[in-house]
């Protein structure tokens, strides 16, 4: 990831390679698109179980929940992305204009700043958590962000309601739950729901990123109320039920691999598997406390 965020760059002139063609477009003008384009590599629209879908790419998730009253989508990826996660809406048979909510995991521009366009593109609510709204609604870093070195401005999104943890979040046949989950950045959500096939109920979890990376300066021993939220997000990811296990960037979980063997044969679900998040947050966890020996240790810059 440190490539990734390696410059601060304004939307100004972030215009070339595929995106030129929405040059006009200033929420859909490229971000990043040297670094976002391994990120973005095409994937069809893959059915995980249920209600439950992934319309995003090999590297980005973007996960898509059918319900009796319209569709919500978690993560918006980024402007250059836009037209694909919309185009694989519609190769599942349901229009741009069904989606009525959109969920943030995370305020950072790989996850967020296709957020605006979809957005506006659907008529739909943005809902995430207190300080992932404000950054949302500004399209500005936060300067508590353990990333803040790395910041990437991007396009502010309207209608952005801000929710607790806990909150159920209702359309419909379906509820989503928000759990927060700072640490990765401050305003970090997890979101659970469940997801049904033929009378079996699975409890689906797209928890947010865990990993403790930190831009140059950055030190959680000197920011002990985030080292203190990143380690009751982990066991809060650990203690959830959680059937199927989805995450910001597939490789965090396995998820490309999954993907992979699900596209070839979807018995046995390569999704379905209850240890899933245990393992999820104890790999992360380990990496954290590393890194906490790794600043005291005067290994980390």
């Amino acid at each position: 990831m440190k490539s990734v965020f390696a410059a601060i760059l304004g939307l100004a002139g972030m215009v070339g390679t595929p995106g030129n063609a929405h040059a006009d477009d200033p929420l859909l003008r490229p971000i990043l698109p040297a670094d976002s384009a391994k990120w973005i590599t095409p994937q069809a629209p893959l059915h995980i179980y249920g209600n439950t879908y992934l319309v995003g790419f090999g590297g980005l998730n973007v996960a898509l929940i059918r319900t009796s009253a319209g569709l919500i989508l978690i993560d918006g990826a980024v402007p250059q992305g836009v037209r694909a996660i919309e185009a694989n809406i519609r190769r599942l048979g349901f229009r741009i204009a069904d989606v009525k909510l959109i969920l943030n995991t995370e305020p950072h521009f790989d996850h967020a700043s296709g957020i605006a366009a979809l957005a506006r593109d659907s008529g739909a609510t943005v809902i995430a958590s207190a300080a992932a709204a404000a950054v949302l609604r500004s399209g500005q870093p936060a300067a508590d962000d353990p990333q803040i070195a790395w910041g990437v401005a991007y396009p502010a999104a309207a209608r952005v309601r801000a929710v607790t943890d806990g909150t159920p979040i209702r359309l419909g046949d379906t509820i989503v739950t928000a759990r927060i989950t700072a640490g990765h950045t401050p305003g970090s959500m997890s979101w659970t729901w469940r997801s049904c096939e033929g009378g079996r109920c699975l409890n689906t979890v797209f928890a947010a990123s865990l990993n403790p990376i930190a831009g140059p300066g950055y030190r959680y021993t000197a920011h002990p109320e985030e080292a203190d939220a990143f380690r009751h997000s982990f066991a809060t990811v650990r203690a959830l039920p959680c059937d199927i296990l989805i995450t910001p960037h597939p490789g965090q979980s396995d998820g490309d691999v999954k993907a992979r063997k699900l596209a070839v044969s979807r018995r046995p679900n390569p999704f379905i598997d209850n240890t899933a998040c245990r393992t999820y947050a104890d790999t992360y966890a380990a990496l954290f406390e590393t890194r906490l020996a790794d600043e005291k240790g005067g290994r980390v810059k």
